[in-house]
């Protein structure tokens, strides 16, 4: 499948700590406990996507810095086009992570100045044109490609992470546009299910899913009004949970888009974000498409 995907990408550092709350100390000496590399919602979900078979055209915006050449060589030795990423701003984002041994983790994040940036409307049709699905970030320069896609008569995907209200000014447009909307359970202000329901009755969108974490996924269809559970899974021992929602996203979408059932293609992804977590880097740990069937194949 060809998938066009607008997303930021920023370097992401990791960082391992004994426990939250962090204990002050003046200096610490870690051994194999900090790492640096490209990451983003833009460049995870690519990534995770190419490795699965898939054509990606990732539209992103990156600085004139030398951060933006350690983005661009990721891509690049993925054999994953750069063409559309642009350096549109002058600095690239970045992030840091801290995460326990217990998988828990806390995300700082500096997009600096990308969420000004304008991503030029003729490159994005150019990356869409022949596209089977338009998977659009919830960022700022993505916000005038909804318009677009459906101009295009294309079906969208987005992830609007962790949100609180229906009416949610910078999330408002992406959740009415999307066909498939995946968000967190973490800062919902009800019940997943009453906030199902919610989206419905706003949108009217097809396919929802919230990510619970430990508690595993719901997963809603608007046709027959079915809402279904798919529970956690354990593949692998956790090191960190950071990226999990992305490649729950990807696997689900990949699935999705060639016919397979959506509580069937959630209950794949579900094994597929189980074995992400088993490394710290958002944008690595993904398992190949035959380690990944292997993983998803019915119990007994």
């Amino acid at each position: 499948m060809k998938i066009g995907i607008c997303g930021h990408i920023n370097t992401e550092t990791t960082l391992k700590v004994d426990a939250f709350p962090v204990e002050y100390q003046p200096n610490r000496f870690l051994s194999g406990g900090i790492s640096t590399s490209a990451s983003g919602v833009g460049l995870n979900i690519t990534r995770a996507l190419h490795l699965l078979g898939n054509d990606v055209r990732l539209m992103s915006v990156v600085g004139r810095d030398l951060l933006a050449d350690l983005a661009t060589a990721s891509l690049q030795a993925d054999g994953i086009i750069t063409d559309f990423v642009l350096p549109l701003a002058a600095h690239t984002g970045q992030s840091v992570i801290l995460y326990n041994p217990a998988g828990q983790r806390m995300i700082f994040a500096d997009l600096q100045e990308i969420q000004q940036a304008q991503y030029p409307l003729a490159r994005a049709r150019q990356a869409l044109e022949g596209c089977d699905l338009a998977i659009i970030c919830n960022i700022n320069y993505g916000r005038p490609l909804p318009a677009l896609a459906k101009e295009m008569g294309l079906r969208i995907a987005t992830d609007v992470h962790t949100i609180d209200r229906i009416d949610d000014d910078y999330n408002r447009d992406f959740m009415a546009a999307s066909d498939v909307l995946l968000q967190s359970h973490e800062k919902l202000p009800t019940k997943p299910e009453q906030w199902i329901h919610a989206v419905w009755n706003a949108y009217g969108t097809p396919v929802v899913c919230i990510g619970m974490g430990g508690d595993g996924a719901l997963l809603a269809t608007y046709d027959d009004g079915a809402i279904v559970h798919c529970p956690a899974i354990s593949t692998r021992p956790v090191v960190s949970t950071i990226g999990a929602g992305d490649a729950l996203f990807s696997a689900f979408v990949h699935n999705w888009l060639r016919g397979v059932a959506p509580a069937e293609a959630l209950r794949r992804a579900a094994s597929f974000a189980s074995y992400k977590i088993g490394v710290a880097g958002a944008a690595s740990g993904f398992p190949t498409l035959a380690e990944w069937e292997r993983l998803a194949a019915p119990s007994g």
